[in-house]
This record gives structure tokens, C-alpha cells and sequence, in this order.
């Protein structure tokens, strides 16, 4: 069956009517590294074979795929022409908790206060922080991006930081862990913002080395090349050996989907000591969960370090505005113990401890599970259709995967069956030496990456207002970020480089339609 509509509501309703499928009834937990709260319902045999066929890559470049338009499926939103595109709730979100989301939107952008306060629901801020609110670092639900030069605040970026540790120590029985520890100080990301009486932990400085790079057909492009310092340091030195590594904000949509992929769909495609010879290597990304006391697979997070959308949440608010919640109670947010005065300070605690209560979180939670993805933009044009199938000659579909169809979840209707185009594998790999931070996250190497999602990535201008990319911001446009790959993506690169300009160009005009 095809869906000949062309409004992205009737296109979803068709979507929901081909991958509904049966109605979920047993309830079987997800084992593994999967979320246990996740009520799975098993494929059948059938769905298997449904599965794998409507996931197969293309054959055919000549018109679109089915369903192609839809990149969220049946929870895929319309395309706006404001900025707002990527604060739509799901279009299959239920109505009764439209509100609910409404009320988590607000949250998300609600703007924190320093204790003591006459707005006890909103004080507990920092005292140590990066912003205070989350919509101040994801913008309009979009990306971050890095500090242009000298008074450009970095307010969307920051420097996690890390210490090399005893590989004796205590560590999650998690095979290839790499034994790190937070800095003796200043924890484990450097804050440039506190409250009055405390003194920020540093100033991030960057600057650029321009490297011009040759392309075929003449034409020849410019890549910047990052230093980073944390400057203005105010606790004392940073902790011997200590590996510092840039973050931006990442875009918001579609996490309650990624979070949906079946564990054994995501270690399908893993191939670590590269068998087949094609020089990728993926390997999932395997970390500790607070919340569940075990090895979980890592999805969010620039290298997978968060299992959860409720574990990305709860650290953020820790670590980026210095708010307690159930999962990460901590009063100070990232003061270490030898800050002594920050962890004294007053804080915002309610009734139960926490500055943002369980239910208020919740909701925060499920606001960011359940941001639509836009649907996708001329599929059919011809340049588009020629520069996907660039995009799959040259190998960029090796990591990131178009497509994947969601598990069987009871529990989560919007979130069930549903066939989605992320394009990410969700896979660790290494990006070369070109894009290493030196800095490993659990088993991921300072050489390795998480292959980002690149749904949404042609509305980036749109809706946060430039045109940067990579983990660090440091790629201003796509071709950029393109030609800063190299390690397992060193082919896909190298043959985008050979590329006729007609045919690079195709294959922007591609990725600008995701």
C-alpha cells in the first residue's frame, strides 16, 4: 500500500493505518540493554518480514519511497514557515495529554531562580550553571551553536571535563569501560555562569584555523579549525591530566522514537571488528543506568553516554542549570566537594528534596519524548532524488541508516510500529583523528562519535538561525561537516570530494530536504 495524499495529516493518517497493525495486548518486558519500564509486544514472524522489507535500503533512485515524506510516521508534524517548526507536539500525540505536553513546553522554557526566592517552584538555580532554562541552550527545540568570536555568548555550549582514573577502581562490569573520573574540582563539565557570591568556573575562548580544502572540478572549500580553552579559571587549576571536550545543544525532535528502536535492531547492524569488510565499525555505545542499576545501551548524548530520555534529562538539569530532580538529587547540581561554599549554599529543595518535583519533571520528560519531526520537503524533485542516490553510492548510509520501525509498546502508543527515517545507526564510530576530542565517555574513544540523527537538519537556518554543525559547531554549513569526516567515514568523504560539482551539489540539496 502507498499513500498518494500529499498534506502530511492525511499522509499520517494513512502511516498509522498500514503500521498500526494488530492491537497490543501481551506484555513482555524488554530484556537486554533495552529500557525495562518499556512494555514490549514480540514481533510475529510476519511483522519480521514486513520489517525488514520496508527498512531495506533503495534499489530504485528514480521517484521517492513510500512513505518517504514521513519521517516520524504517523506522529510526523507539517513543515511551518516560522521558526517554530521543531515545538510541535506528535501529530498522533492522545488528546487528553495535549495539556501535558502544552504544560512541559512551558517548563522547558521556564527561566530558574537562585535560592532563597519568593517563587519557591522556581528557585534551587546553579549556584554553578550554563543557563537557566532549557529552551536558553535549545533554542526553539533546535541546535546550539559555538561562540562566533569575542563577546558572542556561549550560552548553547560547553567543555565537559574528565580525569584520567585508576582502571582499578570501582567500574560497571561493561566490557572496553574506560576508566575516567570528573575533575577532582570542577566536576564533570565546566560551568561560565553562577549566582551572586560565587564565582563562575571558567570563560570558554575559541579560536579558528582556516584549512582550504581542494574538491574536485575546480572548486575548493574552507574548514575551520577549533582551539579550545577554558580561560579565567576560578577554583584553581584544572586536575592533572584533565581532557576537556566541546558540546553544543543538539536539536530536540524525535527522541521518544529513537528511544523506541528495538536494542536488537540497533546491535544488528554493529559490526566492531569490521567482518564485512566494508571499514565501518560500528559498536553500540553500553552504559550504566542510575535509574535501572545496569548496563543499558546508550542512545543521546554526542557519544551515546545517556540511555534514556528521562537519564538525558535528568543530567542536563544537574549539570546545565544545577536543578535536582528525582533522578540526579543532588542539591549543589555539579559542585564537587571541594567547592565547598557552592555546595552550602542555599538551595530550592521542596517536600521530597528535589528542586523540580517528580511530577514537573515527568512532564518535562514527556515533552521532550514527543517533539514532532517535520515532514520532509520535494521528495520527488529530481536534484533531490540524485543527490539521495549520491548519498547512498558514496557510503553515507553506512552510519546513517535511513530507516528503522519502532518495537510493539503497550505503553506508548504514539511511540509503537511506526516506520521512521532518523538516518543514524545510533552506533559508535571512530571519526578520525580530524574530529577527536581525546577525551573517552565509557567505552566510546576519544576518536569515536555517535552518529547523529539527520531528520530536521534542513530546517536548521530556519529555526535556530544559522548553519552550523558537528558536536562542536565548528562546520558552517553541510559540505563542511561533511568534509571534516574521516576514519571509518574516510571513503564517504574522500567520494564526496571526487564528486562533480553538479552531483556534490545534488547531494546537499538531498540532505537539505531531511
Amino acid at each position: 500500500m502507498r499513500c498518494q495524499w500529499t498534506r502530511p495529516s492525511k499522509l499520517a493518517l494513512c502511516a498509522a493505518l498500514v503500521w498500526g497493525g494488530a492491537s497490543l495486548s501481551a506484555e513482555t518486558p524488554l530484556h537486554g540493554l533495552g529500557d525495562p519500564h518499556l512494555s514490549l509486544i514480540p514481533r510475529s514472524d510476519d511483522e519480521r518480514a514486513r520489517v525488514a522489507d520496508a527498512t531495506a535500503l533503495p534499489r530504485d533512485f528514480a521517484t521517492s519511497e513510500p512513505y518517504e515524506a514521513l519521517p516520524a510516521g504517523a506522529g510526523t508534524v507539517p513543515v511551518r514557515r516560522d521558526d517554530r517548526g521543531f515545538a510541535q507536539p506528535a501529530t498522533n500525540l492522545p488528546e487528553a495529554r495535549l495539556m501535558e505536553f502544552t504544560l512541559g513546553d512551558a517548563l522547558f522554557q521556564k527561566l530558574w531562580t537562585s535560592s532563597p526566592s519568593s517563587t519557591l517552584a522556581s528557585d534551587g538555580l546553579g549556584p554553578l550553571y550554563n543557563a537557566r532554562s532549557c529552551e536558553a541552550c535549545h533554542v526553539r527545540d533546535g541546535r546550539g551553536h559555538a561562540p562566533e568570536g569575542p563577546g558572542d555568548t556561549a550560552v548553547s555550549m560547553f567543555l565537559r571535563v574528565s580525569v584520567p582514573a585508576d582502571p582499578g577502581d570501582e567500574m560497571p562490569a561493561i566490557a572496553d569501560w574506560i576508566a575516567t573520573a570528573p575533575d577532582p574540582v570542577y566536576g564533570e563539565q565546566l560551568q561560565d555562569i553562577a549566582t551572586v557570591g560565587h564565582p563562575a568556573e571558567y570563560r570558554l575562548d575559541v579560536s579558528y584555523e582556516e584549512i582550504e580544502v581542494p574538491l574536485a572540478g575546480g572548486e575548493t572549500a574552507s574548514l575551520r579549525k577549533p582551539t579550545y580553552r577554558a580561560t579565567d579559571l576560578g577554583y584553581g587549576p584544572l586536575g592533572e591530566g584533565a581532557m576537556l571536550s566541546p558540546r553544543v545543544a543538539p536539536q530536540m525532535i524525535g527522541l521518544g522514537l529513537l528511544e523506541a528502536i528495538p536494542v536488537e535492531d540497533i546491535l544488528a547492524n554493529a559490526d566492531p571488528e569490521d567482518a564485512d569488510g566494508d571499514g565501518i565499525s560500528g559498536r553500540p555505545a553500553i552504559v550504566w543506568s542510575r535509574e535501572h542499576d545496569r548496563a543499558m545501551l546508550g542512545r543521546f548524548g554526542w557519544k551515546g553516554g545517556e540511555p534514556t530520555v528521562r537519564e538525558q534529562s535528568a543530567s542536563a538539569f544537574a549539570g546545565d542549570i544545577g536543578i535536582a530532580t528525582p533522578l540526579r538529587p543532588e542539591l549543589w547540581g555539579d559542585c564537587t566537594e571541594a567547592q565547598r561554599a557552592c555546595r552550602r549554599a542555599p538551595h530550592g529543595g521542596d517536600m521530597d528534596g528535589f528542586e523540580i518535583s517528580a511530577e514537573a519533571f515527568d512532564t518535562v520528560v514527556y515533552y521532550t519524548a514527543n517533539l514532532g519531526v517535520p515532514a520532509r520537503r520535494d521528495i520527488d524533485d529530481p536534484q533531490v532524488l540524485s543527490g539521495k542516490q549520491v548519498f547512498h553510492d558514496s557510503g553515507c548510509a553506512s552510519c546513517h541508516r535511513p530507516k528503522f520501525v519502532t518495537a510493539r509498546l503497550e505503553d506508548r502508543p504514539e511511540h509503537s510500529f511506526q516506520l521512521i527515517w532518523p538516518h543514524t545507526d545510533l552506533l559508535l564510530h571512530d571519526m578520525g583523528e580530524g574530529l577527536a576530542d581525546h577525551r573517552p565517555e565509557g567505552r566510546a574513544t576519544g576518536r569515536e562519535w555517535k552518529t547523529p540523527p539527520l531528520w530536521g537538519i534542513g530546517l536548521t537556518e530556519r529555526i535556530s538561525g544559522h548553519t552550523t554543525f558537528l558536536h562542536d559547531g565548528r562546520a558552517r554549513s553541510l559540505l563542511e561537516a561533511i568534509l571534516w569526516h574521516g576514519g571509518e567515514a574516510q571513503a564517504a568523504r574522500d567520494a564526496v570530494v571526487s564528486l562533480a560539482p553538479a552531483a556534490r551539489a545534488d547531494l546537499i540539496r538531498y540532505l537539505e530536504s531531511l
